[in-house]
């Protein structure tokens, strides 16, 4: 049999179809625009999503038998606000998950509800991409539009409604709403009560192997397929990454670099951090996980390469790189282009380059950009050590992860080895081996992980550049608390 993932990212939505021996037969990517209305604002139109998937579907059959297609899981990009009326239009554009326009409602729920009450009723804090700051926001400066709210979803949700016509969620995307109790896997009626909303118009809650239902009789026909295919619920990009790289059960820890960074520590037992630095998710697996997510990771490469270079060789950049620099640069990026998430939780936060000489080189630069990725990476690592977890070695995947000079700064700026799966597709593998799990192909997420995900490369840690990086890292930690005080000032200027 064929299974389909769907990666549904923040600029692409990339499709696999994957055999029952994870085998990758074929991937197809379709892009789609990213919307900034206003400074620190992002935004997506759904149907842009709808329109990639459906468009992808039959370039991504051709050549195979579509009759062995059994099942389609999704991994997606979390916390988008996807707001819908009776009729299940869509209301307004998704407000997505790197928009920063919540500062007051963030301020509102931590401070007046609390820390300490969000955290007893939903295990995490307020963050500014997170769903329901985005809903008070919403209620606040477009009533109108807030008043036509019949059901909210998440943006990998959203399609599988498309697909099913089910109202569906998986408890691994819902944690990062800021509106489910996280340790007991239901809605919290207190969020609701705080943002305005009845529970009805929250999807259903399942886990993420589990099906939701089967394709809709006219999207079956035009996509090739059996009306049989199930849906599987799937899971939040960062989870299904997870169970991808094999990341399950307790003790296992994955980094991903992709638009986003992450580093997801997996657990068979709930726990939260007691100062809310890392967030206390639902894992696809059936368990928990603590995340660690920086808002701007390989898209921070991105943007120096292309609009600031004005280059896409990326390696031809790296390559210019001395590795005798590595550890030894004096120029510092404090990888803040979004604001930042984990562990600062700070808004007004913005990239900045310091240590710039008349000797600096673009090389120097370039490497900057690279270490201050895995520097802001180690901070949430370093809050996780503080906890008592030990993390001896660690998964890596995205797009960033293709990069081995990137790999060797983060192997040894982290002081661990980093193993990099054989298949590197993340998000929409761990998609696949959700749904075979849904169609029966195998028993658990445990097990699918077990059968199907191999090593293809280690880089280990080399001890004489760790010291190098210790001391550099020791130097960066300094620099945020430096400046931070005058992030709101550059906001009102």
């Amino acid at each position: 049999m064929l299974y389909i993932g769907i990666d549904l990212g923040t600029s692409a939505c990339k499709l696999l179809l994957v055999d029952q021996s994870g085998a990758v037969r074929n991937e197809v990517t379709r892009e789609y625009p990213l919307s900034f209305p206003q400074p620190g604002w992002s935004e997506q139109n759904p149907e842009d999503w709808w329109k990639a998937v459906t468009e992808g579907m039959p370039e991504l059959l051709q050549g195979f038998d579509a009759s062995q297609v059994a099942g389609i899981g999704s991994g997606g990009q979390m916390h988008g606000l996807v707001a819908m009326d009776e009729h299940d239009h869509v209301i307004r554009p998704a407000i997505l998950w790197n928009d920063g326009r919540t500062a007051a409602q963030v301020d509102y729920l931590n401070n007046e509800i609390g820390k300490e009450k969000l955290s007893g009723y939903t295990a995490n804090i307020a963050f500014a991409g997170f769903t329901a700051p985005k809903l008070l926001w919403m209620r606040e400066n477009e009533p109108e539009n807030f008043a036509k709210i019949c059901k909210i979803m998440l943006p990998k949700d959203y399609i599988n409604y498309r697909l099913t016509g089910v109202h569906c969620t998986d408890y691994s995307d819902a944690s990062g709403m800021l509106l489910l109790d996280v340790e007991n896997k239901c809605w919290s009626p207190k969020m609701c009560q705080i943002c305005g909303l009845s529970e009805k118009m929250l999807p259903k809650l399942y886990e993420s192997w589990e099906i939701v239902g089967t394709l809709k009789p006219d999207v079956a026909e035009m996509l090739g397929l059996s009306e049989t295919v199930k849906v599987c619920a799937g899971a939040g990009d960062n989870a299904a990454a997870a169970v991808g790289t094999g990341v399950v059960g307790a003790g296992g820890c994955n980094i991903s670099l992709g638009t986003s960074g992450t580093i997801f520590i997996s657990s068979d037992r709930f726990g939260v951090d007691p100062n809310n630095a890392l967030h206390a998710f639902a894992h696809a697996d059936g368990g928990w996980h603590l995340m660690g997510c920086m808002l701007s990771a390989a898209s921070c490469n991105k943007w120096w390469c292309e609009d600031i270079l004005g280059t896409d060789n990326y390696p031809a950049e790296q390559k210019t790189i001395d590795a005798e620099k590595l550890g030894r640069n004096s120029v510092f990026f404090l990888p803040y282009l979004m604001g930042e998430r984990s562990p600062i939780n700070d808004t007004n936060a913005r990239g900045t380059f310091v240590g710039m000489t008349m000797d600096t080189t673009r090389a120097d630069l370039t490497q900057a950009v690279l270490e201050g990725v895995a520097f802001a990476i180690r901070d949430s690592f370093e809050v996780a050590k503080s906890l008592g977890l030990d993390i001896p070695c660690s998964m890596i995947c995205g797009g960033g992860a293709k990069s081995p000079l990137w790999k060797t700064i983060f192997a040894n700026v982290l002081g661990i080895p980093l193993t990099l799966p054989q298949t590197e597709q993340g998000p929409g593998y761990g998609g696949a081996m959700l749904t075979m799990v849904g169609c029966g192909a195998y028993p658990t997420v445990h097990a699918a992980a077990d059968a199907l995900v191999r090593a293809a490369q280690t880089v280990e840690p080399d001890p004489q550049l760790t010291a190098r990086y210790e001391e550099r890292y020791r130097i960066f930690r300094k620099i945020y608390p430096a400046v931070k005080a005058l992030f709101p000032e550059l906001q009102n200027t």
